[in-house]
């Protein structure tokens, strides 16, 4: 039952912020982008946590004084599909996401990942992701935090797969530091359980490390940089 809820809930909040959808398309026509961003921000920060609430999903952060007040990447593990409202809803100001291009075909949700800067990935086109990391960069050069998830798929438990390297380039080209993020238990709200989509409640806690500068780095060191950030994650306590 909880699970049947929880998507009627999501449906319906999300028709219910129509009205604010369409203020944000009228502040992005009329060029005033910070108040639109002002906006989104305000509206996404407010719909994750309800979703997280209507879940009996308890985020518990710690660390959020290592956040910088300038724009970084935000590099996280990704144990399951709640770590998007997890991190948008209790991590800083809302930031742009690196998604599946796929999304775009989801009404009225692609809408606001728009209005959120998110920055659309066919990952089967070597030279349009090439073309997104840039756009990632350039968007954090401007000022906008930006969230990756380098381990490309959720691990659905514990463990921490490979973090792949095209992501941290986004920091590396915008010389931003590099927020590494450890979220511990998301699986359990979904993956762990019957079927992999039935929802139950459970406790997340979600770790944020200290930053990594990367603006004066090495070639080499810039290289480094997924391994050094993944081991960052994998070893903090819990």
């Amino acid at each position: 039952m909880r699970t049947i809820v929880w998507f009627i809930y999501f449906w319906i909040y999300l028709i219910a912020l129509m009205p604010s959808l369409w203020k944000a398309n009228r502040l992005e026509r009329e060029g005033k982008l910070e108040e639109r961003d002002a906006l989104t921000a305000a509206v996404v920060r407010r719909w994750a946590r309800s979703l997280l609430r209507v879940a009996s999903v308890k985020v518990t952060l710690k660390g959020a004084e290592h956040l910088p007040k300038e724009a970084a990447v935000l590099v996280s593990n990704h144990q399951g599909n709640f770590d998007v409202p997890i991190l948008l809803g209790y991590v800083g100001t809302p930031g742009a996401l690196m998604a599946k291009k796929e999304l775009l075909r989801m009404p009225i949700i692609s809408t606001w990942m728009h209005h959120l800067r998110c920055i659309f990935v066919d990952r089967e086109n070597v030279r349009q992701a090439m073309k997104s990391l840039q756009q990632a960069a350039e968007l954090v050069s401007g000022g906008h935090s930006i969230i990756i998830f380098p381990e490309g798929t959720r691990s659905k438990g514990d463990a921490i797969g490979e973090f792949k390297g095209g992501g941290f380039k986004i920091a590396t080209k915008a010389g931003a530091p590099i927020v590494p993020i450890r979220i511990n238990g998301s699986y359990k709200v979904m993956e762990a359980n019957t079927f992999g989509f039935l929802i139950r409640p459970a406790e997340v806690e979600v770790t944020i490390l200290p930053p990594v500068e990367t603006s004066t780095l090495t070639k080499e060191e810039a290289n480094a940089l997924p391994e050094r950030v993944r081991d960052m994650i994998e070893h903090t306590i819990i």
